[in-house]
């Protein structure tokens, strides 16, 4: 594995200040850049490691506090090892978190994300790559619809919600996007049933959007991150490969 260096940068938002994780690696040259998107439970210790093994592919990466209107992360109190059958109090302390986080707040911060990425010396010329997990997969395709012109490829994994009858249902925006996408369902995730891949899918195909949609069979949502007890090895170990693959595809020249 390369060797990689991290450390804890602010990037200023038209709303102020957002705490974020900036890694890349260790050997002081500019590298294509990526954004990384939190799950629900925001920025920690195994997000930051994620962020690392992304980074030892070659990449600079920057992951941000999504929640950082409600403050810098930790915004809320986690236990090291994330089971929400135990401690369901997290889920209602996150998600209003989750709902402030509107389309339209998200364009504006991922504007500055984006911004600053290009603005990094240890960042390459050229459209950068996205990633994001959970809710943030559903993020991830409001980036690529909101940014066409700035991002290469996109990756999701057992993301949620990506098709719903609201006007701003992700699905639904996808005709805007010129990059290359990856999505990932966990084969057991009540967030994306069948009917909601067939219908994400659809709309990909008949936007003409590059895609590959798979299903992780026997996975559940949540199989990424490792410091929860959806945790998955195999899956997670996947997801890396497939990730670094549509980078290394997509981002390089």
């Amino acid at each position: 594995m390369t060797a990689t260096h991290g450390i804890s940068v602010d990037v200023r938002t038209p709303d102020g200040v957002a705490d974020a994780y900036l890694t890349s690696p260790a050997d002081g040259g500019a590298h294509p850049g990526v954004l990384v998107i939190q799950d629900g439970f925001g920025l920690r210790p195994s997000l930051r490691a994620l962020a690392d093994r992304i980074a030892a592919g070659g990449y600079t990466v920057l992951l941000p506090n999504a929640y950082y209107r409600h403050g810098p992360a930790p915004v809320i109190e986690l236990p090291d090892f994330i089971d929400p059958a135990q401690r369901p109090e997290i889920f209602q302390q996150v998600f209003p978190m989750i709902r402030d986080l509107t389309p339209e707040l998200w364009r504006s911060d991922t504007g500055a994300y984006l911004d600053w990425l290009a603005a990094s010396p240890q960042v390459t010329a050229g459209k950068a790559g996205v990633t994001g997990y959970c809710m943030g997969a559903r993020l991830a395709v409001l980036t690529a619809a909101m940014f066409p012109d700035r991002v290469a490829a996109a990756a999701g994994f057992h993301g949620g919600p990506l098709v719903t009858d609201t006007a701003d249902s992700p699905h639904r925006s996808v005709g805007n996007i010129t990059g290359e996408l990856y999505f990932a369902h966990a084969g057991e995730d009540d967030h994306m049933t069948a009917e909601h891949i067939g219908a994400f899918d659809k709309a990909l195909a008949d936007a003409g959007v590059r895609h590959r949609t798979e299903v992780y069979a026997g996975a559940h949502h949540g199989f990424t991150q490792a410091d929860t007890s959806a945790y998955e090895p195999e899956a997670a170990e996947r997801h890396y490969r497939e990730l670094l693959a549509l980078f290394d595809r997509t981002l390089r020249p």
